[in-house]
């Protein structure tokens, strides 16, 4: 094939793409059943239960605390890939998230062992923090690497599929969980999702470790090019990308404040059905499935910028208009503006960051600048969560109070992420061994 990159498999770039979409899909469901557990069952179950307002912002901070993890895990694995290898990465990023899940659904509660129970979450959520910050970046990287020239946004955007995929799954399993009582829910149902992460640490694996590692960086090893200290070069070559990419992720603050905030505070504030919040999230996720590759082929003809600006910009005006409907009570009214703003809006720019970010860097940084970059973002938008809790508690938080003021706090995220991009530079026209490298040097590649 002409538009493949130089060194590609005959049908690997497929393969690439549905692999990543595999795992991805297997991991984030493993992470994001934590997220269900942290709005719906941890604040009972591991904090202390006599001061409910308290025990509900330590769940949400536990949530976030993977993300805090994250960027060190980045930093960790980022070097790892581009030293070593995408495929490296994949495999054991997919086994330590299927282990520290199933040991969550082991632990012991706070009435049971005391203080160690909380602590003993946290340590395991961090450890899931510090597998998913790889896990995106190579699967990411090794999408894009396989990919066809001028059809790197649609193949990318099978991973973050697979994450949608991976959070309707979470979803569906929760809402009979969810639906169970009290009692029984509390005590051993809400264990049961972590404890089927064995399955996920096991397909994964299969899947994962036949995979072949990528041509640019096979090519890489043939010439002896592959840097000794990535990161040293990345943060001396990139660092404005680095800078970039950060500060587009912010971003993702939407995804975190719709499916996890706005479904703790509609069930505990607003005092609307549990089971009945998870579909929408469901619903508006399996939405977001069609709408990914839709945004990603028309990145690949007009652009990457105008397909994630479209994201950037609507979103933070469809979050206020969904906290608007879950505040009216109107179950109607909530999944229809659900779907329109994780599933349709928000997927402009969930959709295409894989190929927007991974086009920033030259193929011997890319893992890392990936990984840095997405997860001190992702960071920020994970403690999003903890913020809007303080923002609708009494007094509010930074001069902002109640559902309005979470709408701010989001929309102000949203157009820092908007504006990084919006001075970016177009790249989805870029030849995949040009990416990276500044316009001077591209022309004298191609010459």
């Amino acid at each position: 094939m002409t538009d493949q990159p130089p060194g590609a498999r005959q049908g690997t770039p497929r393969k690439a793409a549905v692999a990543a979409w595999i795992g991805s899909a297997l991991e984030y469901y493993d992470f994001f059943i934590y997220g269900s557990a942290a709005a719906l069952i941890f604040s009972k179950v591991f904090f202390d239960e006599s001061d409910p307002t308290t025990a509900t912002l330590q769940s949400l901070a536990s949530f976030g605390v993977a993300y805090a993890a994250r960027p060190v895990g980045a930093f960790i694995l980022g070097h790892v890939g581009d030293r070593f290898g995408r495929k490296r990465i994949m495999v054991f990023t997919l086994v330590l998230m299927g282990v520290s899940t199933f040991l969550i659904g082991c632990l012991p509660s706070r009435d049971q062992i005391g203080d160690l129970a909380p602590v003993l979450l946290v340590v395991l959520r961090i450890m899931q923090g510090l597998s998913a910050a790889g896990e995106q970046a190579s699967a990411n990287s090794m999408t894009l690497e396989h990919a066809p020239e001028h059809r790197r946004g649609y193949y990318t955007s099978f991973t973050l599929n697979g994450t949608q995929f991976g959070q309707i799954l979470a979803t569906v399993v929760f809402i009979p969980v969810a639906a169970m009582p009290e009692e029984q829910l509390l005590s051993w149902g809400w264990r049961v999702p972590f404890w089927m992460s064995v399955i996920v640490a096991v397909v994964g694996w299969v899947i994962r470790r036949k995979l072949e590692e990528t041509p640019a960086f096979e090519r890489e090893v043939a010439q002896g090019t592959v840097p000794r200290m990535p990161l040293s070069l990345l943060f001396r070559d990139h660092w404005a990308s680095v800078v970039r990419v950060v500060c587009a992720a912010l971003i993702a603050t939407v995804s975190t404040i719709f499916t996890v905030w706005a479904l703790n505070y509609a069930v505990e504030n607003v005092g609307l059905d549990r089971a009945t919040m998870l579909w929408v999230s469901t619903v508006a996720n399996t939405a977001a499935l069609l709408a990914i590759p839709l945004w990603a082929m028309l990145s690949d003809r007009i652009g990457r910028k105008p397909v994630f600006l479209i994201g950037a910009v609507g979103s933070p005006i469809m979050i206020f208009a969904y906290l608007a409907a879950i505040n009216s009570g109107s179950y109607p009214m909530i999944f229809l503006v659900g779907i329109l703003t994780l599933g349709v809006v928000y997927s402009a720019s969930n959709g295409i960051w894989p190929s927007l970010y991974g086009e920033m860097f030259t193929t011997k940084v890319r893992l890392s600048g990936m990984a840095i970059g997405t997860q001190i973002g992702f960071a920020v938008a994970g403690f999003a969560v903890a913020s809007a809790a303080g923002i609708v508690s009494p007094g509010g938080w930074l001069g902002l109070q109640g559902w309005v003021g979470v709408g701010i706090f989001t929309a102000i995220l949203c157009a820092i992420s908007a504006v990084a991009v919006a001075t970016a530079r177009e790249t989805h026209k870029v030849p995949t061994d040009q990416l990276g490298l500044p316009p001077s040097d591209r022309v004298t590649t191609s010459a």
